[in-house]
């Protein structure tokens, strides 16, 4: 009776290599995709002149990320500072407030699967005062279509006496949106374009959940949503564009935008484990899943992730600026091709 019982244990470690040598080639091969598909940069001198304060957009991160910000925890009082830090640039552009102000309150409850196992830890956190920010910039041809422009102002605050200033993450992607909203306020664009800051994206990007269910804008006229988390620290200057899996034609939209920059931008992270392997699917992991959930068309910048990630190190002081400023003006250009292309 004991040669059954071999044969379906080696019956199983074959089909256990089987799963494990699919998972690595799919990852291989998924690697390469991406390297081949990707944008070089380019040798010579971007287009146009700079449209962004590359000086501004560093100093907003520093003062995002600064001490008195406390990592911009929701609910906390450093994350109210943040809010007041980027009301008051909505209000000195001109942004015009997306419902009768501009802030959006919601509330929840986050569940601690960690919590339920380890004493000493709370199974659930209640989150009764988080806040999205929003702003907008209305179009001359078409106002009732619009384009979405997001980044989260929260982090993840102080933990066991180490403050963890979020520069990267994802003060970067806030300053990037507010050098934009500079530009689109002085020339505004054929579409209306909204500029919403997220709140709670660190405990399971609650905020843009909330704004999907609770939208300023009818989710049906929103062209495309573009999400920027992470997007000032890369060791290779290099840029994933996420999301052109599920809408090609976007590759093309991001291709005439990075035209004359000088970094690189990679296509991917945007396909499933079993077409992928072990290259991470982000489409769930930022601000634009809610919105790819109820049908929104999607495009997401963030770098790889690096050596400060989600870490006391992650400061303004490590940012490479000149790539920085490339990918703020990468952003800015994929706007404007959007309104041309829309």
């Amino acid at each position: 009776m004991a040669r059954p019982r071999v044969a379906r244990r080696l019956a199983g470690l074959a089909l256990v290599a089987l799963l494990a040598s699919g998972y690595f080639v799919a990852t291989a091969v998924e690697q390469r995709r991406m390297a081949a598909t990707q944008l070089s940069p380019s040798a010579a001198p971007a287009a146009a002149p700079p449209r962004i304060d590359a000086a501004r957009l560093i100093a907003d991160v520093a003062a995002l990320s600064a001490p008195d910000m406390e990592g911009r925890r929701t609910g906390t009082p450093g994350n109210h500072r943040a809010q007041a830090f980027i009301l008051a640039r909505f209000r000195e552009l001109g942004l015009k407030p997306a419902w009768a102000g501009y802030d959006q309150k919601f509330s929840f409850e986050h569940r601690s699967i960690i919590g339920t196992v380890m004493p000493g830890r709370p199974a659930k956190t209640a989150y009764p005062d988080a806040t999205n920010l929003a702003g907008l910039v209305r179009g001359t041809a078409s106002p009732d279509d619009v384009l979405l422009l997001s980044a989260h102002y929260d982090h993840l605050g102080v933990k066991n006496g180490a403050l963890y200033p979020g520069a990267d993450d994802n003060a970067s992607g806030v300053a990037t949106l507010l050098q934009v909203a500079a530009y689109i306020a002085a020339h505004p664009l054929r579409h209306s374009v909204l500029f919403v800051a997220f709140d709670a994206e660190e405990q399971g990007l609650k905020g843009a959940a909330y704004f999907v269910a609770h939208p300023a804008v009818d989710l049906k006229r929103i062209r495309l949503m573009i999400n920027l988390d992470m997007v000032s620290k890369s060791d290779t200057a290099s840029i994933v564009a996420s999301g052109t899996a599920f809408d090609p034609s976007l590759k093309n939209l991001v291709a005439r935008a990075a035209g004359g920059r000088r970094l690189t931008v990679a296509f991917g992270h945007d396909r499933p484990v079993y077409a992928a392997g072990g290259v991470e699917d982000w489409t769930q992991q930022s601000d634009q899943g809610p919105f790819h959930d109820a049908g929104v068309r999607t495009l997401y910048y963030g770098v790889e992730d690096h050596a400060d990630y989600h870490r006391p190190t992650d400061t303004a002081d490590s940012i490479p600026r000149p790539f920085f400023s490339e990918v703020a003006e990468l952003v800015l250009q994929t706007l404007l091709e959007a309104d041309g292309s829309s």
